[in-house]
């Protein structure tokens, strides 16, 4: 596969300073609903990016599940990888790839953790399946097979029954990563694209443009 010749020439449209609200949160929630509207594939889908002095940069996808004017929402077992990373480090990247609209937002902030009244709402909310999906598996840490998985469902399956409230798991949290920088990109012509960026600044928020 010749992968130097995969390429696309973007044109969707453009992004100037007049084009931004008064913070990213704001401008976020904007793009956020025109790519509900434009049917983007599950576009509360980003990449987090943590970090720890032994292992390094990791990277994976997980979904944005809440959105205020602190920052940006996710839900995950604290005990995992990514759960020991910022434990370590708070610090944290995320990437939204709004491929169908040549658009990406990348945001560089710090985590912290949720209170529990806040995680047992969610966690509340979850389809029963993945309650107890959260149960079952000790999330980034080794499972000799794919049955030895099933088995660990299935028993947690038989503990909480069919019905009635599943309890939140002892590892189980979340996160709000408050921004602390926050780029929105849209894809120009020629690769002259445009990267508009928020960084905080005292109480407030300052704008520049980027080459791209």
């Amino acid at each position: 596969m010749d992968l130097s010749g995969l390429r696309e020439e973007y044109g969707r449209g453009g992004l100037d300073l007049p084009d931004l609200a008064a913070d990213p949160i704001e401008m976020f929630g904007r793009w956020l609903q025109q790519a509900v509207d434009a049917g983007v594939h599950e576009p509360n889908a980003m990449v987090l990016s943590t970090a720890s002095p032994e292992r390094g940069p990791s990277s994976r996808m997980v979904l944005l599940k809440g959105l205020g004017p602190d920052g940006f929402v996710f839900f995950t077992n604290r005990a995992s990888r990514k759960g020991a990373d910022l434990a370590a480090d708070a610090r944290c990247a995320l990437l939204f790839p709004w491929h169908p609209l040549e658009r990406q937002v990348r945001v560089e902030g710090v985590a912290s953790v949720l209170p529990d009244d806040e995680v047992a709402a969610y966690f509340g909310s979850r389809p029963r399946g993945a309650q107890l999906g959260a149960w079952a598996s000790d999330q980034s840490r080794p499972v000799a097979s794919r049955s030895a998985l099933a088995a660990s469902y299935a028993r947690v399956q038989e503990r909480f029954g069919d019905d009635g409230p599943v309890p939140v798991p002892p590892e189980w949290g979340g996160y709000r990563v408050g921004p602390q920088v926050v780029e929105f990109w849209q894809g120009r012509p020629s690769r002259m694209h445009d990267r508009l960026v928020y960084r905080r600044a005292g109480g407030g928020w300052t704008t520049e443009r980027l080459a791209p």
